[in-house]
């Protein structure tokens, strides 16, 4: 049945693309393919980035180039960066902080179709965790250098990007983070990204700590482009996926430009396949069987033992749009902006509950499904000039906002079922809603992010002492942040709350804000004419948080034309954002449940919870860029980042303490279908020192075989170890980190990444070969269902569903193969199809002691291979 699923979807994607290709082959002429260079130095896409001159605002007068991309690696990197820098015309090998340009053609190159994952296939130091739980799963967060998502800077055209709302309030490497969703832009607009591998808090102020991820949209005033891609992973049979993208730019006068960008995707729901324990009939000796069904349950339905489709991939549909406008509006001051929007939905599968959960409702049991509705928008208007008493200058306000309404679709509230609910507003089983019937579809929560932003930056480029040039930068940032929870319907919270997700009740509603207050000065100086110092400072006021200051010193020497050396030394901070403040949340499942308290509440205060304060920094990374012989590129860095007080899930309890703090949060629990011992409760604290230490090596050659092609080979590794410097402790001196909170901040994220690409294109043709190394990922994974119920834990209580006992758990290193093949019919069309992991390597599965309720078989908190195995695609792109 797999193969003839395998065949079948191949043959519909190739039956997809097939009638296309008559209408290609029709226009085929013998013109040599052109294409648009889209990011020569004064693109641009480079100066709506920085203070600009009036040239640099007429896209629309520009000659039409003859190349649509930057195709190669090693081409991506003569393009002017403004990541990391003030100073202008300086390309990604010159600068004096490691930063890498990624190009719209590598993206495409990776057959990924979301920015996040093309990011992540296409770049060594950045990477994703397999599968998100809960309505993490809706939204697509990275992870760069051993760190978490908020220590990654996400900007847009150099402006920075507000984060999503929707927080990850699962424990694991991801906990607590609320970063900017990638995926929120569309992959049509991104004409490059730049990618800063250096702490810049002293430049960007907070979250600037593993390093800045920068998206240079496009803004040329000419040409189409359009795409449509569709796959589907042919090893399962499932988890099909089509994207439609196009973009295009018209002239707006004589000196100014309009460039649109939109985008639609969609994919089905990709199912890993498992054989839930509660459903097999059979079970090893002292397993704790609460909740069990088939075999247990007195005339007991036949269910299928691969009901539960938990361990999977949510069904998602998106819509994105883009509007990126610049024009001269005098001479020598230019107005621009730039205006994205994006619409989400998405669904995401919960673990299976059997027929004895609700029979009344779903005779035959049910899988609740989390809903997002997410709508995702950011507006930025700017003035920019050369001449204000000599200095360049910038001024621009960028407000961006995303609403997330989290629902339940397919579920019940069992509490309104049961004999025990009342409409008495006196009892504690009291329903709002009425008693003997519940809905089956609800409104968990809404949250709300949003942040305006105001800048205003000078740049000046002088020589002291007619001797040593210099670039003068500084400028001012001020910054309203607001978070606003509201409560969900009442039965998704009232009565231990909806099956699958349990809503928020009014105590974890509310609204907040805070002011930021910023300014920085950067001085760029040459003191030899191959030696660069830069050094950069920035001081910052949180209205609820306090001041915080921030410097940089980064050097460069070019030894001779080849070879050049270059360090930076540097503080930075991240402080607490309002989610990890103010949000609090509760989940659950069929055998447990897990809330995790706001830090302020009492009930996390009678755990050991104290106020959060900002996470600080101490980076120093160095270097060496050389060029050994003519095209072959190698630049290598060390760096290390020691982070202090950083924010994680700590203080976790089990067991009636638990089941106490939850309650005191005026949530219930349906204690008649748990298991005490899995229930938990948990906060977010200052509770850990780490010291990260890495390796970044990449290298690029291009082979020029004249009449017989190019071939670019290029290479990318990250080695990456973090430690756990100190592990803090709560107000009762207890330690706020177990063994596992620990490997998920430590050993989660892969000892290795390595990158081998070759791309080769001849006459009309382009071959496309990556082959990826993941190294080895160390969790410490809970003693599930099938443990044997009567070993205890040597620290105390039972091994099964113990807090302190674990089981140390590697996933080996794996390495994947993606291969495209691409052809070019004439100048406007080309077709590509391609296969990512094209042998379905998948990652090592869990032990079954390990393994809850035997529906999770992989480690999903592991930043390694995914979960989703072999990838088949076809892609069409046309260009007018």
């Amino acid at each position: 049945m797999k193969y003839r699923h395998r065949i079948s979807l191949l043959m519909t994607t190739a039956v997809s693309v097939m009638p296309c290709m008559s209408a290609m082959a029709a226009t085929t002429t013998d013109q040599p393919a052109t294409r648009h260079h889209s990011a020569k130095p004064t693109s641009a896409a480079h100066a709506a980035a920085r203070p600009a001159t009036a040239s640099t605002a007429k896209p629309a007068a520009a000659p039409r180039r003859k190349k649509t991309d930057v195709n190669f690696t090693g081409e991506a990197e003569t393009i002017n960066v403004t990541t990391g820098t003030h100073a202008t015309n300086r390309k990604a090998r010159e600068s004096s902080s490691p930063v890498s340009v990624i190009s719209a053609a590598t993206l495409r190159h990776s057959g990924m179709m979301n920015v996040a994952d093309a990011l992540t296939r296409t770049y060594a130091s950045i990477n994703v965790v397999a599968m998100g739980a809960d309505s993490a799963a809706l939204t697509s967060s990275i992870q760069m250098r051993g760190l978490g998502p908020n220590e990654v800077l996400v900007l847009v055209d150099g402006k920075r990007r507000h984060n999503t709302a929707n927080i990850t309030a699962d424990a694991g490497p991801q906990f607590g983070s609320t970063g900017a969703d990638l995926n929120t832009i569309p992959a049509s607009a991104i004409d490059h990204i730049e990618v800063l591998e250096d702490g810049a808090a002293a430049m960007y102020g907070s979250d600037a700590i593993a390093g800045v991820v920068n998206i240079i949209t496009k803004k040329q005033a000419h040409a189409i482009h359009t795409s449509v891609q569709t796959g589907a992973n042919a090893y399962n049979g499932d988890g099909w996926q089509y994207k439609v993208d196009a973009d295009g730019g018209v002239k707006w006068g004589n000196d100014g430009y309009l460039h649109l960008s939109g985008e639609v995707y969609h994919t089905d729901h990709m199912v890993v396949g498992a054989r839930d324990h509660r459903l097999i009939g059979s079970w090893p000796t002292n397993a704790t069987t609460t909740g069990y069904y088939t075999g247990l349950v007195p005339n007991a339905m036949n269910v299928p033992a691969d009901s539960n489709k938990i361990m999977s991939t949510p069904e998602e549909t998106r819509e994105s749009l883009a509007i990126d406008f610049g024009k001269t509006l005098t001479e020598g001051v230019n107005f621009y902006g730039l205006i994205t929007y994006m619409h989400r939905h998405g669904e995401a599968y919960e673990n299976y509950r059997t027929p004895a959960i609700a029979p009344t409702m779903y005779p035959a049991g049910f899988s609740p499904l989390e809903t997002s509705e997410e709508n995702d928008y950011a507006a930025t208007l700017g003035l920019k000039g050369d001449n204000f008493f000599g200095f360049d200058w910038d001024l621009s306000t960028t407000y961006g906002a995303d609403g997330n309404k989290i629902g339940n679709k397919n579920t019940a509230n069992t509490g309104m079922l049961a004999s025990t609910c009342s409409t008495d507003p006196t009892s504690s089983y009291y329903s709002t809603d009425g008693c003997g019937w519940s809905p089956n579809t609800t409104r968990a929560e809404t949250y709300r992010m949003a942040q305006w932003t105001n800048n205003l930056d000078f740049r000046r480029q002088f020589n002291i002492a007619h001797t040593v040039p210099m670039t003068l930068a500084f400028g001012g940032e001020h910054r309203l942040e607001t978070y606003q929870i509201k409560a969900g319907t009442p039965p998704s919270y009232e009565l231990g709350g909806t099956q699958g997700y349990a809503g928020l009740g009014p105590n974890s509603a509310g609204n907040w804000s805070r002011d930021i207050w910023a300014a920085y000065i950067d001085g760029d100086f040459h003191p030899l004419k191959h030696w660069d110092l830069d050094f950069a400072g920035r001081f910052e006021h949180y209205t609820d948080v306090g001041n915080t200051e921030n410097g940089k010193v980064s050097t460069r020497y070019d030894v001779t034309s080849k070879i050049a050396l270059r360090g930076t030394i540097s503080t930075g901070f991240r402080a607490p954002t309002l989610a990890e403040q103010h949000y609090s949340a509760m989940n659950v499942d069929p055998t447990g449940a897990s809330g995790l308290l706001p830090v302020s509440s009492t009930a996390a205060r009678v755990l050991g919870a104290s106020a959060l304060k900002p996470e600080r920094s101490v980076s120093a990374s160095g270097g060496i860029v050389v060029e050994p012989v003519k095209n072959f590129h190698v630049e290598a860095d060390v760096y290390q980042i020691n982070l202090r007080d950083r924010i994680v899930g700590g203080g976790t309890v089990k067991g009636e303490s638990a089941i106490e703090a939850i309650e005191a949060m005026g949530y219930s629990l349906p204690l008649n279908s748990i298991t005490p011992d899995n229930v938990s409760a948990y906060y977010m604290t200052n509770g850990a020192s780490t010291r990260t230490q890495g390796l970044d090596i990449k290298a690029d050659y291009m082979i020029r075989f004249h009449n017989a092609g190019n071939l670019n080979l290029s290479m990318a590794l990250d080695l990456n170890r973090t430690r756990l410097h100190h592990n803090g402790t709560d107000t009762n001196g207890n330690p706020l980190l177990n063994a596992q909170n620990i490997a998920y901040i430590t050993t989660a994220y892969p000892r290795s990444k390595i990158i081998l690409n070759a791309l080769y294109t001849v006459g009309k043709w382009d071959f496309n070969v990556r082959q990826t190394r993941y190294g080895e990922t160390t969790s410490m994974l809970t003693y599930y269902d099938w443990t044997d119920k009567t070993l205890p834990c040597p620290s105390g209580g039972s091994l099964a569903y113990s807090n302190s006992c674990f089981a140390q758990f590697k996933n080996t290193p794996r390495w994947l193969t993606d291969i495209e093949v691409g052809y070019r019919f004439n100048s406007n069309w080309h077709l590509a199809i391609g296969a990512n992991n094209i042998f379905n390597v998948r990652p090592r599965r869990v032990q079954q002691i390990n393994n809850s309720r035997g529906a999770q078989i992989y480690d999903q908190f592991s930043l390694q291979v995914p979960i989703t195995g072999g990838y088949y695609y076809g892609r069409i792109n046309a260009n007018f």
